[in-house]
């Protein structure tokens, strides 16, 4: 008898994206299409979205998306003047995070939930490279719903190109080694019409020395 199929026997291992002082992996095919509208229609109608407030500049913008935080108990994380405790893990974070963590090999204990509900929906150019993360985080970005695309910039190397990355609802980006350090990645706004999209990032918040 042959061993059942697992998730991962298809198209969904990560291949390698060449990029100056980075690392970065990708599969455009993490979920297949079935399961990933599953889980972005369970987490649309599940998750308890907040608009948050952010410091740019001293003055307080509300943010252009929606977001959640989940993970372990205790844990916390903070950007932008923004301060989070996590809410529980919910089943279907719980799956993924095991998902994820068999395919990469990471353990994650938090995720940032963003929601994009339309093409006026944005995230600003920034690095994840707060203290709470340690060193060199690994980021693992999981896109559900709408395709939108993702863009990293080198921070001192102006030689160097943006590099645009469409990222298709099922698909997994993973950010790690010196990345954070160099480049900084975004999502704009864009003119033409578009559904919804959630991206769920996955990483590992290390606990404060006392």
């Amino acid at each position: 008898m042959n061993p059942p199929r697992s998730l991962f026997d298809d198209a969904s291992h990560l291949e390698s994206i060449a990029l100056v002082d980075a690392e970065l992996a990708f599969a455009e095919h993490f979920y297949p299409p079935a399961v990933a509208d599953d889980l972005f229609a369970t987490l649309l109608a599940q998750t308890h979205w907040r608009q948050e407030s952010i410091q740019v500049w001293g003055k307080a913008h509300r943010q252009p998306r929606l977001t959640a935080w989940h993970g372990d108990d205790g844990s916390a994380y903070s950007y932008s003047g923004i301060h989070l405790q996590a809410s529980s893990w919910t089943p279907t974070l719980l799956r993924i995070r095991r998902d994820i963590s068999a395919a990469t090999g990471h353990e994650f204990n938090s995720v940032l939930l963003n929601l994009y509900r339309d093409q006026q929906d944005s995230m600003g150019w920034h690095s994840d490279d707060e203290p709470e993360l340690g060193r060199n985080p690994v980021i693992a970005s999981l896109s559900l719903g709408a395709m939108r695309r993702f863009k990293l910039k080198h921070t001192t190397r102006k030689e160097q190109k943006t590099l645009a990355l469409d990222l298709p609802g099922g698909s997994l980006l993973i950010m790690a080694g010196d990345t954070q350090h160099h480049w900084q990645h975004g999502i704009a706004k864009q003119t033409a019409p578009i559904g919804p999209r959630i991206n769920l990032t996955f990483r590992q918040i290390i606990a404060a020395k006392p």
